[in-house]
């Protein structure tokens, strides 16, 4: 079984469902504002999820539900105590999409700078606080992105589907309710053959070639196949 710096990736993926690409736009922003730490505003970011819930794929919407169910139940305090002891405090449950390809070595430089020259290649500047690996990042640059540069930003996560289902697994064996958001973005996410995730994580591990830094070059991303129908 293949395995990512972090642990094994799951030898069962989550099969992917027939979604469009506005409902994938959706649902990226949808799990980017509920996978954010549960701030003061995160009633306001809920309610908004909330009314727009249905617009999803019955499966998908399905798993976004069961999150919001479980977080009304926890209630604020509980899901910032949660959030904190899953994504802060447990290696298998990192944010961080370059950690699971070279977790905190040198090499993790080089992969931040080739997530931020892809977002920049897509028209983006730093969105948010947060690296421009973390998945919160990468899924507000899909839903905003339109047409092709939505369908890179895609292929940006869908190759890095490994390290997206070895967090899926991860918050599924410590029965956190996260995992149904993971779970809803690996089935909007379109399958990679085995040979290109391989190619995508040798050039992440190893950065990007020196003559593209800075010149805001587009990455050569793994070609995804399509939307399944």
């Amino acid at each position: 079984m293949p395995r990512t710096h972090t642990g094994r990736i799951p030898t069962e993926l989550t099969r992917p469902v027939a979604i469009g690409r506005e409902q994938r736009r959706t649902l990226a922003m949808m799990d980017s504002l509920l996978l954010d730490y549960p701030d003061d505003a995160f009633g306001r970011k809920f309610a908004a999820v909330e009314t727009q819930v249905h617009t999803l794929p019955p499966a998908v919407a399905a798993e976004v539900t069961a999150f919001l169910d479980a977080a009304r139940v926890l209630g604020l305090r509980g899901l910032q105590t949660h959030y904190v002891e899953t994504f802060d405090q447990r290696r298998r449950c990192s944010l961080f999409l370059s950690y699971y390809a070279v977790g905190d070595t040198r090499q993790r430089g080089a992969a931040i700078l080739a997530f931020r020259e892809a977002l920049q290649s897509l028209g983006f500047e730093e969105l948010r606080e947060e690296l421009p690996d973390h998945l919160c990042v990468v899924l507000e640059a899909t839903a905003l992105a339109e047409d092709e540069s939505h369908d890179t930003a895609v292929e940006l996560l869908a190759a890095h589907r490994d390290g997206i289902e070895v967090l899926r697994s991860a918050l599924e064996f410590a029965r956190s309710p996260y995992a149904h958001l993971i779970t809803a973005l690996c089935m909007a996410l379109p399958k990679i053959d085995e040979d290109t995730a391989r190619s995508y994580l040798d050039l992440i591990q190893s950065g990007p070639p020196e003559e593209l830094v800075g010149l805001g070059t587009p990455l050569p991303f793994p070609t995804a196949q399509p939307d399944v129908h």
